[in-house]
């Protein structure tokens, strides 16, 4: 029988929380019993197990992150939305490590949970949205957003790992970046015969 008050919403953020203070692959079910208190038979009433835990975090990291994105972009268009959502994630990865780690993580997830959350599609839908204020169309929509995951991740981890060791400040290179990532797809190239697959 399931604990009165626990829910699968509760052991995610459970869950979650511990992630951003361990490190998403050292979480175990063992340890989220622990933080509510529970035995760990008690959490699989309500997730199947670790992996669909993972799934349940990634999803709720997600909606977290794109609703972050949503707010900061609102009403703006070109470099300022670039900006706005590049900071928002930047931000959202260093506040919440494990949980952005399950965003950037290939995790199988129920398709029933994955097809009732609105933050995946709608970070797609605000990546593509930002995009086509430039000015690009498919198949260069979908290289310039491959760009900018590319780049705001691989920012985002070296930063994590203190893989920026030069005394200039990580914050005026990732300024300088975003100006860089913005003369880009302003000036973005033609796309080349055969392109289009």
């Amino acid at each position: 029988m399931a604990r009165a008050g626990l829910t699968p919403q509760r052991v995610t953020i459970a869950g979650a929380e511990l992630a951003d203070e361990v490190g998403l692959d050292k979480v175990t079910m063992s340890q989220v019993a622990r933080r509510l208190g529970v035995k760990d038979a008690s959490l699989y009433a309500h997730v199947r197990n670790l992996e669909d835990l993972r799934g349940r975090i990634a999803l709720l990291a997600a909606d977290e992150k794109t609703i972050r994105i949503a707010e900061a972009t609102s009403g703006r268009a070109g470099k300022d939305a670039l900006v706005a959502f590049a900071d928002a994630w930047r931000e959202y990865a260093h506040e919440h490590p494990g949980r952005y780690t399950a965003t950037q993580t290939r995790i199988r997830i129920d398709p029933d949970l994955a097809a009732a959350a609105a933050g995946p599609r709608r970070a797609v839908e605000l990546t593509y949205g930002m995009l086509r204020g430039y000015g690009l169309t498919e198949p260069d929509l979908t290289d310039a957003v491959r760009l900018l995951r590319s780049t705001f991740h691989g920012f985002v981890a070296l930063e994590a790992s203190g893989g920026f060791a030069h005394e200039r400040s990580p914050q005026r290179s990732w300024g300088r970046t975003l100006d860089a990532l913005h003369t880009l797809l302003e000036h973005w190239p033609p796309s080349r015969e055969g392109d289009s697959a």
